[in-house]
């Protein structure tokens, strides 16, 4: 088989699932989240009666939230099994290198370098996105808790916090959006269709041009399938028991989180006060 037809495999099955189900929740939050941060502008308030008012909104939001939650649960049961079982090498983690590759990059963009950096499993800016999903889902289930259980914020917390969480939440969730529409849509689609994602190969054009020194590892034999050996399979025993407990634990505090008060669900329809002149003298 000629190289130009010769694929690698990059993503799994369930990690590419697991991007699906990313894909499908950080969508719907936005399209349904936007819209209720600026609710006073002409299209947001459009695309809420759209949707079917904003009770209807918020529970579409909510739903979707718990989407990504559990999705967060299972992305860390998938890399502590990684981690721990196969023992995988953590080439997600930045490093020096990371920022040398970036500055290359950019002088090589505006014609003061020869070549582009030489990058491994993972670039610069694809690190740089996974930690920022990381990092910000972090934030939005923080700050969506408050917003969702006020009541339960304010008997721990200053009341100032609820006010802040809300513009931690919007403005991380505008931010999140834009890079995505910027940075990610140019990078995997515009600048190259990069398929991997669907499929879960990649092509030997794109492993050069992207991905060149993981590929030297491929081809020297520095990388290849992972061999099963008892030390995996004991580990493989620790991890279950350990992995449904701690599972339990956050899927119970999940719950909590989704019903622990109400108050925050129900918008309080509009009040019609009757002012009466009072007689005078």
């Amino acid at each position: 088989m000629s190289q130009h037809r010769t694929t690698y495999a990059r993503f799994s099955v369930w990690q590419r699932i697991e991007h699906a189900v990313l894909l499908v929740s950080f969508t719907v939050l936005s399209v349904t989240g936007l819209p209720q941060k600026y609710a006073d502008s002409n299209w947001g308030s459009t695309l809420i009666a759209w949707m079917g008012g904003i009770e209807t909104t918020r529970e579409i939001h909510h739903i979707a939230a718990i989407l990504l939650m559990l999705g967060a649960i299972y992305h860390g049961a998938a890399v502590t099994h990684k981690i721990w079982v196969q023992r995988v090498r953590l080439t997600i983690l930045p490093d020096f290198q990371d920022m040398k590759d970036g500055f290359q990059a950019m002088f090589y963009n505006v014609g003061l370098a020869k070549n582009p950096p030489k990058m491994g499993r993972y670039t610069f800016g694809e690190k740089a996105e996974y930690w920022a999903v990381i990092w910000g889902t972090v934030i939005m289930i923080i700050t969506g808790f408050m917003l969702w259980n006020p009541i339960a914020t304010a008997s721990l917390l200053p009341g100032q916090f609820i006010p802040a969480a809300k513009a931690a939440h919007g403005g991380e969730a505008l931010l999140a959006v834009l890079s995505i529409i910027t940075w990610h849509m140019y990078n995997v689609h515009i600048k190259v269709f990069n398929k991997s994602m669907f499929t879960g190969k990649i092509s030997h054009h794109e492993m050069e041009e992207e991905h060149p020194l993981e590929l030297e590892d491929i081809q020297s034999g520095r990388i290849g399938p992972r061999a099963t050996d008892q030390g995996m399979q004991r580990r493989q025993r620790q991890f279950i028991p350990v992995a449904i407990v701690i599972s339990v634990v956050l899927l119970t505090a999940l719950y909590i989180f989704v019903t622990f008060e109400q108050t925050a669900i129900t918008t309080v329809p509009r009040q019609e006060i009757e002012v009466l002149a009072t007689p005078g003298p």
